[in-house]
């Protein structure tokens, strides 16, 4: 199979099993827009699985395609070069990661991929040891914005590997004063997460940027803190 193959393949599915009413459901979760097909994650389950037992789709045949998918603009089917690659995973290498990458400049373009990309994919190159959190250094300038919300969010995972939240604090810093609105709410995740586990550590990082960074993180960052504790980290 070529990659326009699977390509066709995966396109034929997606229009043949289109549907208004579910792409209307979850459009109010996009404020950027949705373009979507309309079919439920089963459906894009149960294709994966079919796919997946033609010989013929490796990792290789996955990569390849990705930009094919993801370049069509329509939402599940870059869901499909997500998570056929997925399956992978055990193959993965520092070139893998770097393939990814690229995925933000040919399209990610959602909160949701976004996330789906640091929480099943980022993860594993951090738990196999491929990459560490420098690797995303380049990230934070990128011009996706989506891009530079996977900087905090592909962290979120990992508080529960140190105790020492420093290092990551001083590496999301220089997005601190990022215009986006999905980058605050990323950075805001993060920190809420990073707070619960380790507040001493936290705290200094949020009264610094408390004047100045984007009152959204802190809407974020603060979520779980009782009324008295958010008081503290109101813009003075």
């Amino acid at each position: 199979m070529t990659p326009a193959e699977l390509f066709k393949t995966i396109d034929d599915y997606c229009r043949a099993n289109a549907n208004d009413a579910i792409v209307q459901k979850y459009s109010r979760y996009f404020k950027n827009g949705y373009d979507a097909f309309g079919l439920t994650q089963e459906q894009i389950s149960a294709k994966v699985k079919i796919l997946l037992t033609d010989p013929g789709t490796d990792m290789n045949l996955v990569l390849q395609t990705a930009p094919l998918l993801i370049k069509s603009g329509k939402y599940e089917e870059t869901s499909f070069a997500i998570i056929l690659l997925t399956t992978f995973s055990k193959q993965f290498t520092k070139e893998t990661f770097k393939e990814i990458g690229h995925w933000f400049e040919m399209g990610i373009t959602n909160w949701a991929h976004t996330d789906i990309i640091c929480g099943e994919l980022i993860q594993v190159f951090f738990k196999k040891g491929i990459i560490n959190f420098k690797d995303l250094r380049k990230w934070r300038k990128a011009k996706n914005k989506f891009q530079r919300r996977a900087v905090p969010v592909s962290l979120i995972k990992e508080l529960k590997t140190t105790s020492d939240y420093q290092p990551w604090l001083d590496f999301i810093e220089p997005l601190m004063m990022d215009p986006e609105r999905e980058v605050h709410q990323g950075l805001g995740w993060f920190l809420r997460e990073a707070w619960k586990r380790q507040p001493s550590q936290v705290e200094p990082f949020l009264l610094k940027w408390k004047n100045s960074a984007a009152r959204l993180i802190f809407q974020y960052a603060t979520e779980k803190m009782t009324p008295v504790e958010k008081q503290r980290f109101r813009k003075e």
